[in-house]
């Protein structure tokens, strides 16, 4: 389903120059889970947000079913991160004014769909993450795990192929984190998401399918 061909990234920082990732390969199944694992600073965010196309790479591919998409422009990019890809972060980065519903109705909305039919499909991935009685409820009022859950219900929305989860739990207690982990892999499992999780938790990362670890800029095997 996506393919990474000789993948680079670098930074100029003070008129240095930071390669990041350093010529990366893979190729991840639909339907896979995968954890890539890493210390900080080995270049697992930068490579997520490349996968979610949040960020350009310096060269190399990113292929989803053999579609080159860094050679779109940036409102085709935009559509296809909509349209195809779920995002959850270690911060849930929910916009505070909105309430729950709201939040989690955002994507759909800014795709173009009609308020009641984003209402109702808001309604039910709320339901699936266990906050159908929160769905009023702004964020500073849900508690840490609830306002990850409604983060996990927004990139839900429209129903993705490819959920990627950068450090998903790191800001949230062992039992907490671990409702989260169990709904993401719960959603790989049931509906057949792709998953890919950045974590520090090897725990996590023993619950997926396969792990590969990030060091200087390389992949590792595990």
């Amino acid at each position: 389903m996506i393919k990474i061909v000789n993948l680079h990234k670098t930074f100029i920082k003070d008129g240095n120059r930071i390669e990041v990732l350093k010529g990366l390969d893979l190729t991840v199944a639909r339907g896979e889970s995968l954890a890539i694992l890493g210390v900080s600073g080995a270049g697992k965010s930068t490579f997520i947000h490349i996968l979610g196309t949040l960020d350009r790479p310096t060269s190399g591919s990113v292929l989803f079913e053999d579609i080159d998409v860094f050679k779109w422009n940036e409102f085709q990019l935009a559509e296809f991160r909509n349209r195809k890809i779920g995002f959850v972060f270690q911060f849930h980065h929910l916009l505070p004014e909105f309430n729950s519903l709201e939040n989690v109705m955002m994507p759909a909305l800014i795709g173009g769909a009609a308020k009641q039919e984003a209402r109702k499909r808001a309604e039910i991935v709320l339901n699936e993450v266990g906050l159908s009685d929160r769905m009023a409820h702004k964020p500073g009022e849900l508690s840490g795990g609830e306002q990850q859950r409604v983060a996990v219900a927004r990139a839900l929305m429209m129903e993705p192929d490819v959920l990627l989860a950068d450090e998903p739990t790191g800001n949230l207690d062992t039992e907490t984190g671990g409702r989260i982990e169990d709904i993401l892999i719960n959603l790989n499992r049931d509906k057949g998401i792709t998953l890919i999780v950045v974590t520090h938790n090897h725990k996590l990362a023993q619950r997926l399918s396969r792990s590969i670890g990030l060091r200087d800029g390389k992949i590792y095997s595990l």
